[in-house]
């Protein structure tokens, strides 16, 4: 006779896990702080110091917009490493917090460039060592569940819907920063606008603290050791890039550079190395079976593309935020609404179009396209909507042009990211060999901080282009990367090995 319980259908998947609502309250406060000061950031860097700015140039502010992204996503490796190994995920998103709170905090204080800087290192350490526990946090609130039929997908379905809900926190928390700290920052004071961004986070923080009783044996987790040679590696690891940081710049120091172009070069090598690093040692690795091999080469084309994708999609955040304060009108029956607020389109178009493409997708099933087809896809649709904002360029020749174009654009821009960013992180997961799993999905967010590395080599080009020949060529160069996504599926799809 089975002896085995039975669950009554309420079971635990009547409602969500205990925690879920107090990391959805986290990481929206969190995201609220990350893109409320993005929001307002080039435009600080621009600003000119009567105005209370940096007064940096144009192409210098976007470069440094783009160093800031590259950080942000490569310090998530050895953020990712902390919380593995020693601290464990609660302890790092607690810490996490806390550096970015007081990085926000440095850049509230009207203190110069030297504050800026460390502020915004501050910022990005702390995201490093945030982002990837709080997600790992999710995950395991439905490992521990008791209550769950786990035979017939019911757990595969609550964790989904889990994520769901938590990433709906992410694109409230972004659509609602712009609207507050770019108000505050534009109209009142810009450090005004990075205090707000420290007050989220600390409430972010407080969210944390007070319901770590509904985390999994997040407070009573010991700090652990990680073995020697793990160690060893680390600061190998972590020895070997600041060395490599620091020959670059001096390098780049005396061949005259200014100090500003010696760390824009020296990140923007660190941020292709490790990548290149990460592969050689993949490809290199003994016992790697023929198709395992076959799949890691399908997946660098797919890096590469990706890569291509986010340089041009992170200048939705410098370049067009610039070019919306000078060349757009943004009257509204009289009153100048704030340049920060277009960067509220994007999660506001992400909320309304998610659930859509999550369904068109599933309908679809075994018709749907293929993942080469969705990054052709994507790449095109990035194309048509710079080249939008290269008609804008070309339409204002010197005046300002109607926001609908800037509306239009940064629409048609999250229907391609829509396409081409869950599908990365799918075909991520399916590509991996199951020894690499973590490494693998530590490359795709490698991919965005390669791309916002490029993004701050290319805005030099507006030194020498007018803005509507500078987003014409980035149009250009998606468009003929979509080409070739799509002329080479077929080689994709035979060295996919199966994964489709």
């Amino acid at each position: 006779m089975d002896t085995e319980p039975i669950v009554p259908p309420r079971t635990a998947g009547a409602r969500p896990p205990r925690g879920l609502l107090t990391l959805w309250g986290v990481e929206m406060w969190e995201r609220f702080s990350f893109y409320g000061m993005r929001a307002i950031l080039v435009l600080f860097l621009a600003a000119p110091a009567e105005s209370r700015g940096l007064g940096l140039a144009p192409h210098i502010a976007a470069a440094v917009f783009g160093m800031y992204g590259a950080l942000v996503n490569l310090l998530a490796l050895p953020g990712g490493w902390l919380a593995d190994r020693l601290w464990g995920s609660y302890r790092a998103v607690v810490w996490g917090g806390v550096v970015i709170a007081a990085g926000h905090a440095v850049l509230a204080v009207p203190g110069g460039v030297a504050f800026a800087y460390t502020g915004l290192l501050l910022v990005a350490a702390g995201t490093g060592l945030l982002k990837p526990g709080i997600s790992t946090m999710v995950g395991r609130l439905y490992d521990s569940e008791d209550g769950v039929d786990r035979t017939r997908g019911e757990d595969t379905a609550r964790r989904d819907a889990g994520f769901s809900l938590f990433y709906m926190g992410i694109s409230i928390g972004a659509f609602a920063a712009p609207l507050i700290t770019g108000y505050l920052g534009e109209r009142i004071n810009w450090h005004a606008g990075f205090g707000a961004a420290a007050v989220g986070m600390l409430i972010g923080l407080v969210i944390c603290v007070r319901g770590r009783g509904r985390l999994p044996d997040a407070p009573r987790a010991p700090v652990r050791t990680a073995p020697a040679a793990d160690l060893r590696r680390m600061f190998l690891a972590s020895g070997a890039a600041v060395v490599f940081l620091a020959v670059v710049f001096a390098l780049c120091v005396l061949c005259g550079q200014s100090a500003a172009d010696g760390v824009i070069q020296s990140v923007t090598l660190l941020t292709i190395a490790v990548p290149l690093v990460y592969f050689v040692v993949l490809f290199r690795t003994t016992g790697l079976d023929p198709v395992d091999r076959s799949r890691l080469g399908a997946y660098v084309w797919i890096f590469l593309a990706a890569s291509v994708f986010w340089m041009i999609a992170e200048q939705g955040g410098s370049l067009i935020s610039l070019f919306a304060r000078d060349h757009v009108d943004r009257d509204l029956f009289g009153w100048e609404f704030p340049t920060s607020w277009f960067q509220s389109l994007g999660p506001l178009y992400s909320i309304v179009l998610a659930t859509a493409f999550a369904a068109l997708w599933l309908r679809l099933g075994s018709r749907q396209p293929s993942t080469a087809a969705k990054f052709s896809l994507g790449l095109f649709g990035l194309g048509v909507a710079t080249l939008i904002t290269a008609g804008a360029a070309a339409a204002a020749d010197g005046g300002r042009v109607t926001p609908l174009w800037l509306i239009v654009a940064f629409f048609v821009q999250i229907m391609a990211e829509m396409c081409l960013s869950p599908t990365g992180l799918s075909v991520t997961t399916r590509l991996a060999p199951s020894r690499f799993a973590n490494q693998i999905m530590s490359l795709w967010f490698l991919s965005v901080a390669m791309g916002s590395a490029l993004s701050a080599q290319v805005v030099r080009l507006t030194t020498v282009w007018s803005p509507a020949t500078y987003f014409a060529v980035l149009a250009t160069a998606a468009l003929l990367c979509s080409a070739g996504v799509a002329l080479a599926r077929k080689r994709l799809r035979h060295l996919m090995r199966g994964v489709t």
